[in-house]
């Protein structure tokens, strides 16, 4: 395939050259040769990558169920722990419903979270890992071992979350070390352990705010460095950044870019969020998540990256086009880097999975956000307007010449 007339994140136009799922060229723009889509000075970006979602969890496709408050994270999990038995659809077809809107929005790459506990077991991600299969020819699912319930307290969890490492899960997760589990040693011995012992990576839910939610970062940084994990460690949340002393958040943060740990945000607004510009200046990489979609944590979200883009530049009061930028660079660039073995981008090389959106730049994208012209996977159209046109299991199709 060969896109015409397409406008780059820098203001010039070219010719992007597609073949074998790769970009083989970009170049300036030549006359039309008959079997080229013509972009007409459409903005051409790097497909989304959702750097953080539960696939398990949400409604989505399924009545919407009313949301119950929790006073805490413990009040929380234990309404989850009741009410998911409740929820219409099974698993399977709540998170192919998700993934779907995912791919009409432009998201071709998505790390989410699996609850693994003594209720569900295996049986949440064994229904996500159907639904990833069924979708795997048009976007990259990573799952990790959530102990959404904690490990120390829950019986049986650190076996269960071996079991769920051998099963199919990519990542081991941990959930707030201190604040559920009361042994942050303990917890980390846990999931450091399984990270080395099964090769994988690792993704820490951390809510504990204050000096408590610095010292389990620089204690998950300490470990990193020591396993020689630099790069393959993230920590989901990480409310803690936003709420530190000057001096404990100028320690936290060389300790992170130094064991080259990455911050994951979704930038709720009830709760103060890791300053995106100030970790970026220090060497930490930030890249973007939804969190929870139409779930039991919360009833919002749409599976839109570039919304989340846009909430998080609000939240964190980024206005410039080259903060605006930076924002959209956490749903894309940053995300990609995160999850590891980075192929995306608009060079030549790159993985073909792009977006094309019809505004005159970046910064235009994330104030508007446009519905997706065109969304490409691999180099061929699998979404356009904004809907996902491909099934699951069928293969991508090819856009009429225009």
């Amino acid at each position: 395939m060969r896109l015409r007339n397409a406008l780059l994140a820098g203001g010039r136009r070219a010719d992007v050259e597609l073949a074998d799922g790769r970009i083989a060229a970009i170049g300036a723009p030549a006359p039309s040769d008959g079997a080229a889509l013509d972009l007409d000075g459409a903005l051409l970006i790097p497909a989304f990558v959702e750097g953080h979602i539960h696939l398990d969890k949400t409604h989505w496709g399924a009545p919407r169920l009313p949301h119950i408050a929790g006073d805490s994270v413990r009040e929380r999990i234990a309404i989850e722990r009741e009410g998911r038995h409740r929820v219409a659809l099974p698993v399977v077809e709540r998170a192919s419903a998700l993934i779907r809107t995912l791919i009409g929005n432009g998201t071709t790459r998505v790390r989410s979270h699996v609850d693994i506990d003594g209720d569900v077991k295996l049986a949440n991600l064994e229904a996500v890992l159907e639904a990833r299969e069924r979708w795997r020819h048009l976007i990259d699912i990573q799952l990790v071992a959530f102990p959404q319930s904690g490990i120390l307290r829950e019986p049986g969890a650190r076996d269960l979350l071996a079991a769920a490492l051998t099963t199919g899960a990519d990542l081991i997760g941990g959930l707030d070390p201190h604040g559920f589990d009361g042994d942050i040693e303990g917890h980390l011995n846990v999931v450091f352990g399984l990270a080395e012992t099964y090769g994988r990576d690792v993704d820490i839910h951390l809510h504990d705010g204050g000096e408590t939610g610095a010292a389990t970062l620089r204690a998950i940084a300490d470990r990193a460095e020591a396993l020689g994990m630099q790069g393959r460690v993230a920590v989901s949340h990480a409310f803690a950044l936003g709420d530190l002393s000057r001096q404990t958040f100028e320690a936290t943060a060389a300790r992170l870019a130094k064991a080259e740990v990455s911050i994951m945000t979704s930038s709720p607004s009830t709760v103060p969020v890791p300053p995106l510009k100030a970790l970026r200046d220090r060497g930490v990489r930030v890249f973007a998540g939804s969190d929870n979609i139409c779930d039991f944590w919360s009833p919002f979200g749409n599976g839109d990256m570039l919304d989340r883009a846009a909430i998080l530049a609000q939240r964190q009061g980024l206005a410039s086009d080259a903060d605006l930028e930076l924002a959209f660079a956490a749903a894309t660039r940053a995300g990609d880097e995160a999850l590891g073995d980075p192929q995306r981008g608009l060079r030549v090389g790159a993985v073909a999975d792009l977006v094309v959106l019809r505004v005159a730049s970046v910064a235009d994208a994330v104030v508007n956000r446009p519905q997706r012209a065109f969304v490409i996977r691999g180099g061929e159209i699998v979404a356009k307007d904004g809907l996902c046109l491909v099934s699951p299991n069928q293969p991508a199709i090819q856009e009429p010449e225009t």
